[in-house]
C-alpha cells in the first residue's frame, strides 16, 4: 500500500496522522518497547518503591512544566 502524501490536504494529514496512532494502540503488544527504555521503567518503579512520597501527580508535574519545570 502506498500513499501519495504530496496529493494529501494539510487538514487531511493529521488526520491520516490519527489514523495511524489508532491503529498502532490497537495492538499494544505489538509495538515493540527498546530495552533501554524497559530498564529505564525499572529504575524509576524501583526509586518509587524506596520512596512513594517522592512521586507527584500528573497535575503537580504538568504545573511544574507550565511554570517552567523548577
Amino acid at each position: 500500500m502506498s500513499i501519495d502524501l504530496a496529493g494529501l490536504s494539510i487538514a487531511q494529514k493529521p488526520e491520516l496522522v490519527e489514523n495511524l496512532w489508532d491503529d498502532i494502540a490497537s495492538h499494544p503488544a505489538s509495538v515493540p518497547v527498546a530495552d533501554w527504555l524497559k530498564d529505564e521503567l525499572s529504575r524509576r518503579k524501583a526509586e518509587y518503591l524506596l520512596d512513594p512520597s517522592a512521586a507527584v501527580t500528573w497535575d503537580e508535574a504538568k504545573e511544574s512544566i507550565l511554570r517552567g519545570g523548577s
